[in-house]
Formats: C-alpha cells, structure tokens, sequence
C-alpha cells in the first residue's frame, strides 16, 4: 500500500519512513508519555511540557525559536493525548533538514525558562477556565469523574487549576529528563527521499541524544461505575446527555464489528441515533457517538444537547435504540453492512493520500505498539463480518452505562 521501512536507530528511536510521490515532507515525533502515566499530582504536566517545548532551548529564545518554526512556511503544531505527546512539522521537502534541527533542538534541548513558565501556566489556566465555559467540554469533564474511581480516564489532560498552580520548573525539568528519551520517542517521516537518506539526517540531528532507562508507571484500567447523576450549571440554555460504556474485554475482531456498529449506530450523519433524535422527534441538533480503541482506554461516548424539557424523552429515545440494536429489531441487512465497510475503506484511502494524516497514523501505531499495517488485516477481516458479529458486540459492549445530565442552575429551584 506504501513503500515504508522501520529501523531502530543506535540510540532507541524507532524511525518509520515512507516513501511517496509528494512535494511536502510531514514529520512527526511522539513521546510515549501522556495523561493516563500520570500520577494525580502531576495531572497536566505532559500537557504543560508540550507548551514549554517551544518557549527556548540552548541555542534559541522563545522570539528566535518560533521565527525559525514560522520560517519553513509550512505548519508546526503538537499536541498531549492520553497516551503521548506529539510534535509535528509538515512543510516542503526542501525544508526536511532544516525542520529536523529544530524538532532536534526542542525535544533534546529546551530549558524550560521561568518568565516562560509563569506566562504559560496563564494561558493553560485560561484553557483551564474556557473549557468550562464550553458546556460540551464540562458535561465530558462531569461524566469522566462520575464513571471513574482510580482510572486515569477521570482526569483531564490538561489538568486542573490546583495541579496546574503547582507545577514548577523542577517538576518539568525532571518529568522532561525521565521520559524525553530517544528510547522513548517515535518518528515518522513522510518525504519523496530514499530510506537511507532519511535516515543518516534523523541520524545526524539526533545521534547526540543518549539512551536512558527509565520506566512508565503502570496505567490503571478500570470498568466505568454505572449509573446516572444530575448536574447543574448557571448560564446555560440547554441540557446534555452523555452515555460511558467501557470495554477491555472484547477482541480484536469484535472490535471491528464495534467500529462498523458506531459508524451506523452514531458517527455518521444519517446514524440511527441522528434519525430517531434528530429527523423523527426534533429533539436534538447535535447528536453523535466517539469510540476510542487504543490500548488503555477502550470507551465509547454518547453526547448530545437537548431542551430541559426534552431530557425524558430523550434517554427513553437512546435506550430503545440501543436496545432495538440488542434485540435484533433494528435490522443489519447485507446492503447497510456493505455500506459501512466502504466507509471504512474509504477513510483509510483519505489517510493514505495525505501525508501529514498518514505520518499520524503510522505514528500512533507504533506507539500504540500495534503494526503500521494493520489496516490492511482489518479491511480483509471486515469482509467476513456479519449481521451477527454486529448484534453480539452490540449486547457485550451497550451495558451498565455512566449517564450524565447537566442542567441549568434555573430547573434546580423549579423541581
């Protein structure tokens, strides 16, 4: 499907290279270090590090290091995931070199300066804060801590302002220098160079990177506590409903059954709960589902928005479907099945013709520890899916929900 070699560099970098016919070069290193490997006093910290990476390093200010960034005039961005911190650059392949020294630079030698430190933990406790001006944003945060005990899962990313408040250069500086490692870090590249090119520069900007020891701490996994709690909030015009299932006891090839399932049970526009809540009843403009399947978390969400009012009839709607999907009443024919495997299909072309989407992907499976071919496995298992597999994964997955509503402070006083 791609022409890609893997190589683990002296050092512990694992280097995935691909060779394509384009003319931008997308690059990405990750660092398998996330939300769900911190302990509770450090909430935030992989997320803090992310925004400090590009605040100066040895050879570069902030002002200077951000130019040179902005000088590839191409795109640069990162991002803190439950499971890794990702930095990426895609620009010109002309420009290969040059973006590798920079990433080179912030990843091997940024030096967390305390002006910056003070000025960043600002703009996060702002993040902080709109994020609980957002009510989609709060009702996720809400059914994260009701569903969860000692899961990971529980917390934000980001963190919060407590956490945040406490996060110093010395605790940056020593999370930084125990897991930004070369024997911790992923690097895809995505370039019309040969493998061997690619990999003496990699070579070249990161030889200087020694391997180092270290060791995660072990990730909690924990099934979500069922249930259903009632929130309140002042200033808000509508309610939400978020539906938690959790799932670490399905396998791989019931996975892909699940994936076909949340495609047509809520991910797509016409999905069965847009039908029901949107199209028949009126119910809700904004409805749909979000399935994670990396290795520690394993969740599927259900969210919408809906009128006070409408809150009653909207669960009573969910449940039916859901239990319509158990019961075998809503009917999985050849055709709809057929349907949602081109679907599937067809995303996986979007992310093999776009190089930034396919040096992600790749990435996050490695990290992932999973094969960069998988996908080529799971289209050829998709075609012996059936009708059954979808309705048993159905019943294993859709049970003892965590269901969360916000409301308006306003209901409170009139119930």
């Amino acid at each position: 499907m791609f022409d890609t070699k893997q190589k683990v560099l002296p050092n512990g970098i694992r280097l995935i290279t691909i060779k394509k016919d384009t003319q931008v070069t997308s690059i990405h290193a990750g660092i398998k270090i996330g939300a769900i490997f911190e302990s509770p006093s450090e909430k935030g910290i992989s997320h803090f590090i992310e925004h400090m990476l590009f605040k100066g390093t040895k050879t570069r200010n902030n002002e200077k290091l951000n130019f040179d960034l902005e000088a590839l005039g191409g795109e640069y961005n990162a991002y803190t995931d439950n499971d890794c911190t990702v930095y990426s650059i895609t620009a010109l392949s002309e420009e290969l070199e040059k973006s590798l020294e920079l990433l080179s630079d912030m990843l091997r030698e940024s030096i967390f300066p305390e002006e910056e430190i003070d000025k960043e933990r600002d703009v996060i406790l702002a993040e902080i804060r709109t994020s609980k001006d957002d009510i989609e944003d709060y009702s996720f945060k809400k059914i994260n801590e009701m569903a969860f005990d000692k899961s990971p899962l529980k917390y934000e990313t980001i963190g919060d302002e407590k956490t945040v408040n406490k996060i110093n250069k010395a605790k940056l500086v020593k999370f930084y220098d125990k897991y930004y490692v070369p024997n911790n870090c992923v690097i895809s590249i995505v370039s019309p160079y040969e493998h061997e090119y690619i990999y003496e520069l990699v070579w070249k900007y990161f030889k200087e990177w020694i391997w180092k020891e270290f060791k995660r701490k072990k990730v909690i996994i924990e099934n979500n506590i069922p249930g259903l709690k009632i929130s309140y909030k002042k200033d808000i015009e509508q309610s939400t409903v978020i539906y938690l299932f959790t799932f670490y006891d399905i396998t791989k090839e019931e996975e892909l059954a699940l994936r076909i399932l949340n495609h047509k049970f809520g991910e797509s526009a016409n999905s069965i709960l847009f039908r029901k809540l949107r199209e028949e009843k009126g119910l809700a403009y904004d409805v749909y589902t979000d399935l994670d399947l990396t290795t520690n978390v394993k969740t599927l969400y259900i969210y919408t928005a809906v009128s006070n009012e409408n809150v009653d009839e909207t669960i009573e709607t969910i449940d039916n479907c859901i239990e319509e999907i158990k019961n075998e009443k809503i009917i999985f024919d050849d055709n709809t099945i057929m349907l949602m495997k081109k679907v599937l299909k067809t995303a996986v072309a979007f992310t093999l013709e776009d190089s930034t989407d396919i040096g992600n992907y790749v990435l996050h499976q490695a990290i992932d520890e999973d094969d960069i071919f998988k996908f080529i496995d799971d289209m050829k298992k998709l075609e012996n899916i059936k009708k059954d597999d979808i309705y048993k994964v159905a019943r294993l997955v859709f049970k003892n929900p965590a269901v969360h509503i916000l409301k308006s402070e306003d209901t409170r006083e009139e119930q």
